[in-house]
This record gives structure tokens, sequence and C-alpha cells, in this order.
């Protein structure tokens, strides 16, 4: 005889969660939900978005990662090679078959950008980032990380999740999953890409994968509302709202007692609740009018050229400065043309000369802000791309893709600038001392956020999953 179930439950069973809206209200009421920033709270509640401890003392509390998309080219930016310069025009020989994504391989091509040293530490870095290279004794440059595909979608999976497919929790998702919030009024990741477009791959960069919804990036626009249909209906007052949040959390607490071991009607519940409370808190958290007039000039938000991605960063500070986790800055978008991203295959000249011309002052402004404000010893702050360049023409004046070597950042967190670790070889096509992974690099993002990557794990078909899978070392430079 078949069994007999309600109609509720066939819904909750079906997958359609009609019912989880608003239980972690009433939660809230009963003091069992995660504290608000500045408050404590025991980790392990029935609140996903807790604050949980990490395995041992955090460098770091909070993430900025600023993606360069489309493939910024190492050699023109923080990794010099004189040796292009002196054999220019003559083929790449001895380091086996070369590779290349578009085709037409042209001869070794020195760069059209001058290098100066900086700092005490006396590192180069090219014309195209005079205002960051005033930083250069707090950066700590990877001049040998390595990864495995010259195309731009599956480069971006691997550096935002550690795979080369879609589908995988990103590292953001990964970090909110072990380190909660110290919010509960905003997401505790939060992804900002360029006005023009999203970066190649789309959501899924920010996706959570197999593990639930709740631990995927939350999109903020840096104009207007931070998230489209956030306001309510102006026919809907916020009592009449409320109200109805409070029966629905009536009806979710029946459920909870038919199903008390089912983590994902919480979950569920938590993140629509989330929605309500962040109609007050988003707007504000991105009201970059209300910062001073120097602070907006220090972001270059009186610069036109330097206004959009200016506008991310001061909006990034914001949030780390309100307890958000994770924040991922993606500068370069897929608008009309391919020219909108870091993409140079036609002319390396101009396209990062434009690219750098928006980015590089905003990026500076963004340093000194964190530093001045205290925030720069507990935000890691890491400045990063899919793939490096490639040390031949194509064409004459563009690079083609290359994923043998690329150059990434960190800074904050208390990691030692003015060093440069890991070489490329003499040309810059491929790493030779000490390349570096990019489970490596999340390893080392985990760590420096006191988790240690082996023991992050979430049980997924059976096996215990990683971000970094069954790989990844830390890099010693990075968490000495």
């Amino acid at each position: 005889m078949a069994k007999i179930i309600d109609r509720r439950k066939f819904l909750f069973e079906a997958g359609g969660g009609l019912s989880g809206v608003a239980l972690a209200y009433m939660l809230g009421q009963e003091g069992l939900l995660g504290a608000t920033a500045g408050q404590t709270c025991v980790a392990g509640g029935k609140t996903p978005f807790a604050p949980r401890q990490p395995h041992f003392a955090p460098r770091a509390k909070n993430v900025i990662s600023l993606f360069m998309s489309g493939g910024i080219s190492h050699m023109d930016t923080f990794d010099p090679k004189p040796m292009l310069k002196q054999y220019a025009g003559k083929p790449l020989e001895g380091k086996g078959e070369i590779v290349v994504r578009q085709g037409h391989p042209g001869p070794l091509m020195p760069s059209p950008f001058e290098f100066k040293q900086y700092g005490q530490s006396g590192l180069p870095v090219s014309e195209l980032f005079p205002h960051i290279a005033n930083h250069v004794d707090g950066l700590a440059f990877v001049r040998s990380v390595i990864g495995r595909s010259n195309d731009h979608v599956q480069a971006h999976y691997e550096l935002a999740s550690g795979t080369l497919r879609m589908g995988w929790p990103s590292v953001g998702s990964w970090v909110t999953y072990g380190l909660g919030s110290e919010n509960q009024n905003l997401p505790a990741f939060v992804v900002l890409y360029d006005a023009r477009g999203g970066p190649y791959g789309g959501p899924a960069n920010w996706s959570s994968g197999y593990m639930p919804a709740l631990y995927q990036g939350t999109i903020f626009r840096s104009a207007g509302d931070p998230i489209m249909d956030l306001t309510p209906p102006a026919s809907v007052t916020h009592d009449q709202q409320r109200a109805r949040l409070d029966l629905l959390g009536k009806l979710n607490a029946l459920d909870e007692a038919k199903n008390p071991a089912n983590s994902e009607l919480a979950a569920r519940i938590a993140s629509y609740e989330l929605a309500y409370r962040m109609q007050a808190c988003a707007p504000e958290a991105v009201d970059v009018n209300s910062e001073s007039e120097p602070t907006r000039k220090l972001y270059g938000l009186d610069n036109p050229v330097t206004e959009p991605f200016g506008r991310q960063c001061l909006i990034a500070r914001r949030l780390v400065e309100r307890g958000v986790r994770f924040v991922q800055l993606y500068h370069g978008g897929l608008g009309n043309q391919n020219s909108d991203t870091w993409d140079a295959h036609g002319d390396i000249r101009d396209n990062h000369g434009r690219h750098a011309a928006e980015s590089d002052f905003p990026i500076a402004g963004l340093l000194k802000d964190l530093k001045a404000r205290g925030l720069l010893d507990s935000t890691l702050v890491i400045f990063q791309s899919e793939f490096g360049r490639m040390p031949i023409s194509q064409r004459g004046l563009g690079r083609d893709h290359n994923p043998g070597t690329m150059t990434i950042w960190m800074t904050g967190a208390k990691v030692k600038g003015g060093q440069a670790i890991g070489e490329s070889d003499e040309f810059g096509y491929k790493a030779a001392v000490q390349p570096v992974t990019v489970h490596d690099l999340h390893a080392t993002i985990l760590h420096l956020l006191g988790m240690d990557h082996t023991k992050l794990t979430y049980h997924y078909q059976g096996r215990n999953m990683r971000l970094t899978d069954v790989y990844g070392t830390p890099i010693p430079q990075i968490i000495a």
C-alpha cells in the first residue's frame, strides 16, 4: 500500500522549498541566531551564518580579491625580462613545443613599457603601475604561479575553485563555509564586477557548487540599489512585509519540528531572512557619497577614467569594515568587445595602457586607505589574473595566453612585503624556480585565515571534499 504524506511534506521533500522563508527571524527573537558585528556568538548555533572558530590563530579575517579578467601580462607589469630586448625578433627556441591559443606566433617581443626600481626593496615595477609601485615594500610578489589551461573560462574556474569545470565551490564559498560571517545583516561573500560586464565564465566563478546556495557569492551593484529587487514594492509597507514573514515563520517552525535533522531548511530560511535584513543595511554599505571628499579623491572618484573601478574599491573597503568576509572584485568585463578586458591579443601597449590607467590609482588608494584605518593588518588583499601572456608576439603587437607562468601579489595580513617569490625563466615563458600551483595559492589563503586546507572539508557523494582536492602546500615565504 502506498505511503500517504501530507501536501506540505510532499512539497518540501520534492525540492520546492516553498516554506523556507523566515524561521531565522523567530530564532533571532529567541537569541539563537548569529550575532551582529561587534557581538559574540557561540559557534555551531542553528544559523549557518554564525561566526565559526578557525583551526588556529588567523593572520587575516577578511579578504579582498582584485581579479584582472582577461589575462594580465607578467613581463609587462611586475616581472621584467631584459633578455627579451636582447633577443628581440628571434624565435623562442629550446623550450619544446610552443602552444598558443589563437595562432599567429611571432618572434620574441620585448616589453614596450619601462621598469623602475621602487622602495627600500628595490623591486622593479612597470611604468603601467606608478601608484601601486609606491606600495612595493608592502607587497609580496609570486612570480611563478602556474595554471592548467590557456582557455579564459577554464582558467577563471581554476583560479576561482581549483578545478577547470563549473559546478564546484569557489574559494569565497569555502571561506564563508569555514568561518561564517561577522555581520548578520550583510552577505559574507560579495561580488563586484566591471560596469562593462561580468568576467569570463560568469556566475560559476562565485558559485557554491555542491554546497548549499547560501554560500555562493552575492552580486552587489556599485550604483543604485546594490541588489536588484532589494527594495519592496511601494504598495507593501514594512509592517505588512514583517507580518507575512512572521506568519511564514510559524509555519516553518512546524516543518522544522517534523524535520529536525534537515540542515538545508535552516540554511534556506536564513538566506531569505538575510535578504529581508539587507533591505536596510545593504544600501548604506555601498553609499560612497557618504564618504568625505578627500576619501573619494583617494580612490579616483573625481576622474571619469578611474571612477568605475575606484567605486568598486571603495565599496570593498566599506564592506570589510562592516564585517563582510570575502569581497571579490573584477576589473575587465565582457562588454561589446574583448578590448574591455585585459586580453591583449591585438596591441599590448594600447590594451594594458588603458586598463592600468583605470585600475592603478584606485588600487593604490585602497591600500593606503586600509592601512590608514588599521584594516590592512587584518585584511588579505590579492591581485591576480587567470594566466600570464606569451613572450612572443601575436601579429607583431599583441601577446597570446600563457598559463605556464604568471605573477600575483599579496599584501596585508602581516604578509612580509618587498619580496619576490619564485622565478619564471629568462623569457617569462615558464615557471623556473619554485612553481606555485593554484592549489598552493588556495592553501595559502586559507592558512592566513586560520584554516588548515586539509581539514576544511565538505562531505559530498561519499567523500570529504576539499578546495585543494588532495594537493596544495601553503607558500612558505607568505605564511612565515
